[in-house]
């Protein structure tokens, strides 16, 4: 079973507040940038698909792929009752491991999914799941947490507050630092409440993050048939640096 199969059921809930139209929004600017003529998108660890549905409504046919069945469920539900023009289709698979015969203007691995790939051995994997998909001069482009942030400011234990007409939860992250590894593993506990029966349930799960420095993606890229060609913060197209969590990089095969 998948960490996000139990999770599955509150994870639109968790991340309610995330602004997926801004995030779409900057992964078009980049697409168009780097791979202006693209007309087709393969997403790597797509989750529920909310990034796949705006970025359908920006006019791409759009593959995601995941490994929880529990996730696609909700991304098929959500696919279904949306617009039925927009080109959306969802799969089950391995981002290491997936072979679909098909090429794709771009690949994309969204919201940390490189950074759930915690060996050098499954990154360079995932790496060449993304080669095998995408066209000649087509793009990968990706997110993951970045190291010198992480051991700059260091991780800490966050609660998290959210509640919809239906549930209310309460989300405790306690964080280990493992950097000899340069994982963060983190004990996450849900505990959740069905307003409209009472009845309360507790998650508890540990997410295992991997946290990468320039130098080791431009090399691992490279080891799988990729040229690096811009790295910045996400969303706000900065330089990296000592404060930034969240790196995108952007390679070219």
């Amino acid at each position: 079973m998948s960490i996000f199969d139990r999770y599955a059921e509150y994870y639109n809930l968790i991340y309610n507040d995330k602004n997926y139209k801004a995030e779409a929004d900057y992964i078009d600017r980049l697409i168009k940038k780097y791979a202006g003529n693209s007309k087709s998108i393969l997403d790597l660890g797509c989750g529920t698909g909310r990034h796949d549905f705006l970025l359908a409504e920006s006019g791409y046919d759009v593959t995601g792929v995941d490994f929880s069945e529990k996730m696609l469920e909700i991304a098929n539900r959500q696919s279904e009752t949306s617009n039925s023009k927009l080109r959306i289709k969802y799969l089950s698979g391995d981002i290491r491991d997936l072979r679909l015969n098909l090429k794709f203007d771009v690949v994309a691995a969204l919201f940390h999914v490189i950074s759930y790939q915690t060996s050098n051995s499954d990154i360079m994997s995932a790496f060449k799941t993304a080669f095998e998909h995408v066209d000649d001069e087509g793009v990968f482009l990706f997110d993951c947490w970045y190291g010198p942030a992480v051991l700059n400011e260091k991780p800490e234990a966050r609660v998290k507050r959210m509640e919809n007409e239906k549930i209310s939860a309460v989300r405790i992250a306690e964080p280990e630092l493992s950097p000899n590894e340069n994982i963060v593993n983190i004990n996450y506990t849900l505990i959740a409440k069905n307003k409209q029966n009472g009845a309360v349930e507790e998650i508890k799960e540990t997410h295992r993050m991997r946290y990468l420095f320039k130098p080791e993606i431009e090399f691992m890229l490279g080891h799988a048939g990729f040229e690096l060609i811009k790295c910045e913060e996400w969303l706000t197209s900065k330089e990296l640096g000592l404060k930034t969590w969240g790196a995108c990089f952007v390679a070219r095969k």
